[in-house]
């Protein structure tokens, strides 16, 4: 039988649905491209944010169709969205015939079964439990990076921040797991592995008593056959003197930090249920320098949160600039279902949320056409991740990008290359976001 599988949302929504395809081809399944030929079409939702939600229950209602008028006889809905409104999904979606929860994937084979029989079947489960892992994936991207996902849910309970009530507490993976899962990824091609968490730095605190995330990278490296280790979601106060060492020690792991700060403002980050402050942030990145002066540091900004000022928004396009951050990314706020900054007084009306998020990525921007004229002339390490034949050119990716999120070199090159290849670049020209250059 043939199954579709559309996964929405982020990168660690999208190693589960890679668990639950490799559950349901060990069952014997086919997975297809095509909906229309499905027998099973499974939907892995995203709740995150207002957009998100919105993403999901359009994509329900797209597939809805295949199940009333087409060939397909089962219809699964899993992930955050499936978690957070089970109810509301099996009242208003009733050819909907599986829903599971972020905390059951590993009962997916399971669901799909009962399914086929006519059997409606809803897994949604203790936020504290979880799933087996599951080291058998179907990667669904390209073969040369993938992502470890090494732990689940969260502890910081953000005031603006739904994930622990759809992804519950923060549960890290046992280390042997990952290691494991990591050699065969490796084996299977894997130049490039991108941890990924809800907060990576937290790392094995729950499991070991203390933070781990220094002693897995430390064993990762060992793989003599992967090229580059990159860290996503580092929360700025859990970054540890030891985890920078680490990084500056191992050739292998990405000068490279994703800090997710949301905001510069005092008040604000008080609100927001931030641990840090200004003055820690500051502090922090300036530990990280002092180990790392070549790091790229990419963060994410909150435009127009419940109480921020005009002065508020002219204090982190000013933070911008003297920080001088390398990537970044804003979201205009978006009051959450059940969170604490939805009932707070002062909500931002939703145009100047925009404009003000348009204004820090100008300042982002601005600065990074600067910054980048800098590297003309210096010579880069850069993934290869394909050639474009109208061109005559390649392209990749340097330390400084995470894929999907930050920017591209272009290059020329003698023919030869693959995806995957690690090769030095010089850099000739620069835009905002991208290089330009030659391999040399």
């Amino acid at each position: 039988m043939k199954i579709f599988f559309v996964s929405l949302g982020c990168d660690k929504n999208l190693v589960d649905s890679e668990k639950m395809l490799g559950v349901l081809a060990d069952r014997g399944f086919q997975i297809t491209n095509e909906a229309e030929v499905a027998d099973v079409i499974v939907i892995n939702t995203c709740a995150f944010i207002l957009d998100a939600k919105k993403e999901s229950i359009e994509t329900i209602i797209e597939m809805e169709d295949y199940r009333k008028n087409g060939g397909c006889k089962a219809l699964i809905v899993t992930g955050c969205l499936a978690e957070r409104y089970s109810e509301e999904i099996q009242e208003e979606f009733p050819s909907v015939d599986g829903i599971i929860g972020t905390s059951e994937y590993d009962k997916i084979g399971d669901v799909v079964d009962h399914a086929l029989k006519s059997q409606k079947d809803v897994k949604i489960g203790n936020l504290s439990y979880l799933p087996k892992h599951m080291i058998r994936r179907v990667r669904s991207g390209v073969p040369y990076f993938s992502y470890l996902k090494i732990s689940e849910g969260c502890n910081k309970n953000c005031t603006y921040c739904a994930i622990p009530s759809m992804r519950g507490r923060y549960r890290s993976t046992e280390m042997e797991d990952l290691l494991e899962e990591s050699r065969i990824l490796v084996q299977d091609g894997v130049k490039e592995l991108i941890l990924v968490a809800q907060e990576t730095t937290l790392y094995g605190k729950d499991l070991y008593g203390k933070k781990m995330l220094p002693e897995l990278i430390k064993r990762l490296c060992e793989m003599k056959e992967l090229s580059w280790i990159r860290l996503m979601y580092c929360y700025p106060e859990e970054i540890t003197e030891e985890l920078v060492q680490v990084m500056a020690d191992e050739p292998k792991v990405c000068n490279y930090l994703d800090l997710p700060i949301q905001h510069c403002n005092d008040r604000i980050l008080k609100a927001m249920g931030r641990k840090t402050d200004k003055k820690e942030l500051v502090d922090k990145i300036a530990m990280i320098r002092s180990y790392l002066p070549d790091v790229a540091l990419r963060t994410t900004l909150i435009s127009g949160f419940p109480g921020e000022q005009e002065e508020d928004y002219e204090e982190c396009r000013a933070f911008i600039q003297d920080i001088s951050f390398d990537r970044l990314g804003v979201f205009p706020y978006s009051p959450e279902e059940g969170t604490k900054a939805a009932r707070m007084p002062d909500q931002v009306e939703e145009e100047i949320k925009i404009r003000r998020a348009n204004g820090l990525m100008e300042a982002e921007k601005e600065l990074l056409g600067k910054k980048n004229q800098t590297r003309i002339g210096k010579i880069y390490p850069v993934l290869v991740e394909g050639y474009l034949p109208s061109d005559e050119i390649y392209v990749g990716r340097s330390y400084m990008d995470a894929p999907d999120v930050d920017g591209n070199v272009f290059f020329k090159a003698d023919p030869g290359l693959i995806s995957g290849d690690l090769v030095h670049v010089e850099v000739e020209k620069a835009t905002e976001y991208d290089w330009m250059g030659r391999r040399v």
